[in-house]
């Protein structure tokens, strides 16, 4: 078994592309096969090398690695024109030499009838004489397959069950070779090239989404034309917005790097991808990694209806990815994120203790959804907050700074046990005259600028050995 994912380098990796390549990888994977890439780079205008670059970083880390080196079908135009000859020589495809001018004034035509557009096939069957008079008028031709409407075109989808195709809605005879002189052959077009390409590949089924049967039927009838071995097919359900609506980028990030750069997980986002549209089976349960979903994978539980997109789905999976993560793993995520605010990564005291840095990150890993608000709740631990609207109200309060004021003049320099500061609060707290709650609350105020925040007595004892606990304190009297 050979499958194959074949982005087109025009732009970062879609979802949707991604969502494929999943698809393709755990099928090869339940059946022992391989998972090929081909870059279909054809598009010369459009296809970017930065974009190739993107494509792959972001496969290798979602985990989808392929087997042997990726093709690239630019540097197999030498075989797709062959393909065209061969197809030329046999009579199955033919030069056309409508102009863009007759073609749009054919489609307005029909579009006035209300018509849908298709090549009326003028070209099909030119006398020499016809030909040669074109040329002479410095017209240059596409080449067109010939498609004949009388065909019906079958075959049994691994999703969808038994197809059937006429050729008659197939939009005319096909370009297969864009213009160029009468005695060479255009750029070759994207239904060509995928055929030659599969075949050259020894493909052995072809799994894209439903988008793409019309294609297929277009590409049934070029195997045949070439004598080429025939592939299965498997066409899954497009991704939806809520509104049941193609997924764009009107819907948010739509790209796998945008995914990644908003903090959300490989494992997460492999996981919900598998879940967009196929179905795991009883007692499996919605959380899994790719391996696991690769063991009972199949077509038969695809499902055909369009999957829809979950924004809620996608964040409890990525918390709990996030939520199994110990401190060690968490801080080698969150490092680099933290760098790029500013803070000190490694070194010694405080901040910069990566001892200290492992006991922040047991702290906040548990209210994690995304990587990126690893950033915003470590913020107060490296930044000193400012005063929120509810933090000045507590400290207003009744018995808020005395009770401060009765912690401050006992606070030590330097760490603290847990034990030591319990045994502080309870001394403050009498000292004062108040209950320990009002302390509490105050006290958090006082650190982190809010009353909302994490565990008081662990973000007490983070802040206390650099002096930014004291200092915090004494700003807030």
């Amino acid at each position: 078994m050979r499958v194959r994912l074949a982005p087109s380098p025009t732009g970062t990796l879609h979802i949707g592309t991604a969502r494929t390549a999943v698809f393709n990888w755990l099928f090869a994977k339940r059946h022992g096969g391989q998972f090929l890439l081909r870059i279909e780079d054809t598009d010369r205008e459009r296809s970017k090398p930065e974009f190739t670059a993107n494509i792959l970083e972001g496969l290798q880390w979602l985990g989808l690695q392929w087997d042997g080196e990726p093709v690239i079908q630019s540097q197999r135009i030498a075989e797709h024109r062959a393909a065209i000859q061969q197809l030329l020589d046999s009579g199955k495809a033919y030069r056309c030499y409508a102009t863009e001018a007759e073609l749009t004034e054919m489609r307005e035509r029909q579009a006035a009838k209300n018509r849908a557009p298709r090549y009326d096939n003028r070209h099909r069957d030119l006398s020499p004489e016809q030909e040669q008079a074109f040329i002479a008028e410095g017209r240059q031709a596409t080449v067109r397959f010939r498609i004949d409407d009388d065909a019906t075109i079958t075959w049994t989808d691994l999703v969808r069950g038994a197809m059937r195709w006429s050729g008659a809605d197939l939009g005319g005879d096909m370009v297969i070779a864009r213009r160029a002189p009468a005695d060479q052959i255009g750029d070759p077009l994207y239904n060509l090239v995928v055929v030659v390409d599969d075949a050259a590949m020894a493909v052995t089924h072809v799994i894209r989404g439903e988008d793409h049967i019309a294609n297929t039927a277009k590409q049934l009838l070029l195997y045949q034309a070439l004598g080429l071995p025939v592939p299965e097919f498997a066409h899954t359900p497009l991704i939806l917005n809520k509104e049941g609506k193609k997924l764009s980028k009107r819907d948010g990030v739509t790209s796998v790097s945008d995914f990644r750069q908003q903090g959300y997980t490989a494992e997460a986002l492999a996981n919900y991808m598998t879940l967009l549209g196929w179905s795991p089976p009883e007692g499996m349960g919605e959380r899994f990694n790719l391996p696991e979903a690769a063991a009972v994978f199949d077509f038969d539980r695809v499902n055909k209806a369009g999957a829809r997109f979950d924004w809620d789905k996608l964040n409890w999976l990525n918390s709990q990815v996030l939520h199994e993560r110990g401190p060690a793993a968490l801080l080698r995520e969150l490092t680099p994120l933290w760098g790029a605010e500013g803070w000190p990564a490694d070194g010694q005291g405080s901040s910069a203790d990566p001892a200290w840095q492992l006991q922040l990150c047991e702290l906040i890993g548990p209210s994690l959804t995304l990587l990126a608000d690893g950033v915003e709740q470590a913020r107060p631990f490296f930044e000193r907050p400012e005063l929120q609207a509810d933090a000045l109200q507590q400290l207003e309060s009744p018995g808020a700074r005395p009770a401060l004021q009765a912690l401050l003049e006992r606070l030590p320099e330097g760490p603290l046990s847990a034990d030591q500061a319990q045994a502080l609060l309870g001394e403050a707290v009498t000292a004062a005259g108040v209950k320990k709650g009002v302390l509490m609350k105050t006290l958090r105020a006082a650190l982190l600028g809010s009353l909302q925040g994490p565990d008081l007595l662990t973000t007490w004892l983070l802040l206390q050995p650099s002096g930014e606990a004291r200092g915090r304190i004494a700003r807030s009297l």
